[in-house]
């Protein structure tokens, strides 16, 4: 049967066709790029820094911060990942950070600003990440907040607690034999 591909498929970077049909896009991450990964790294830390009675300026340096170390932790740590910025409709709205090891698909990181969730593009990048993997006969890992509300789209996903690290669970979802 022959499979019919839509004008965005057909030109879906790494492949991913999903991603592609809701209207993501990917680029390579440059150094111009650092104050919107902060920025999301900020949204993502929002809620849990609510809470504090710290002023709006000791949070943001606090972010800027742990930020700076995240991003030289990452880098470190996974010198051979794509480093990308996700798009839609011509505007940056996340990030995808992934390296492919030889036993495993490592996501390292995806975040969405705020605005951007819950409307499918995770679900659709992931199962594009998935059948990434299984095709190359690998499994998909990651590690993800034990209160992250995206835990939900994991589970429902077939990704399974592979092992309690504290605050974090390392995940692992395997393609069905």
């Amino acid at each position: 049967m022959e499979q019919v591909l839509s004008a965005s498929s057909a030109t879906a970077p790494f492949g991913w066709l999903r991603a592609a049909d809701s209207g993501l896009n990917f680029r390579r991450i440059a150094a111009a790029d650092l104050p919107f990964l902060a920025r999301i790294y900020a949204s993502v830390r929002a809620e849990e820094l609510a809470v504090t009675d710290w002023s709006d300026e000791h949070k943001a340096a606090f972010l800027d911060r742990q930020f700076q170390a995240q991003h030289a932790h990452y880098q470190r740590y996974y010198p051979n990942a794509d480093w990308l910025v996700t798009g839609h409709q011509g505007r940056d709205i996340g990030r995808l950070y992934i390296e492919r090891w030889p036993s495993q698909h490592r996501i390292i990181d995806i975040a969405f600003l705020p605005e951007h969730c819950g409307k499918g593009f995770g679900a659709a990048l992931l199962r594009d990440l998935q059948d990434e993997a299984a095709a190359a006969g690998k499994a998909v890992s990651i590690h993800v907040e034990k209160l992250n509300p995206a835990m939900r789209l994991y589970r429902r996903l077939g990704f399974v607690t592979e092992e309690d690290k504290g605050v974090y669970d390392l995940m692992r979802w395997t393609a069905a034999a």
